[in-house]
């Protein structure tokens, strides 16, 4: 057994893991008693397959400034460096179903935009580096596995 890692994901097996899932990674209190949730929303099986980087960062604005639209108290959303998704931080709600019926309206917005928000020079640091296509093929994808989300390990 490796030594305890700080970071939670470095402590997970991901040779375990079966993407697609929604999977609560952890849960932290504050001084005056809030709690922020963070979750772990699994894309891609991880070692096997990532989101191309145009396309996971125009389903980053996308997810970004639409799940505030349906969830409250989003904190923030932000992918994982290794491209297999992204983690999400919400502040005082322990519903994992809110987080699931929060994250498929989200995807069904990506799949219906026309644009990705905020793809201009002014708004984002690499605005060449979208593809509202690529976009939509992920949140398809998603999805299509929806019916996998609460299963995090592989049988």
């Amino acid at each position: 057994m490796a030594e305890k890692m700080n970071v939670e994901s470095f402590n997970l097996d991901h040779t375990k893991v079966q993407a697609p899932y929604v999977r609560l990674v952890g849960v932290t209190t504050g001084t005056n008693g809030d709690k922020v949730y963070k979750y772990d929303i699994r894309f891609k099986q991880p070692n096997i397959a990532h989101m191309d980087m145009p396309g996971l960062h125009s389903i980053e604005h996308l997810m970004a400034e639409n799940i505030r639209n349906h969830l409250d108290n989003v904190l923030d959303i932000g992918p994982m460096g290794c491209q297999t998704g992204f983690y999400l931080a919400i502040l005082n709600n322990d519903s994992y179903d809110d987080v699931v019926v929060a994250l498929e309206k989200t995807l069904n917005d990506v799949l219906e935009a026309e644009e990705v928000p905020a793809c201009n020079k002014v708004q984002c640091g690499w605005a060449a580096n979208h593809s509202l296509e690529g976009a939509q093929a992920i949140a398809k994808e998603m999805l299509a596995g929806k019916n996998e989300w609460q299963q995090v390990f592989a049988d």
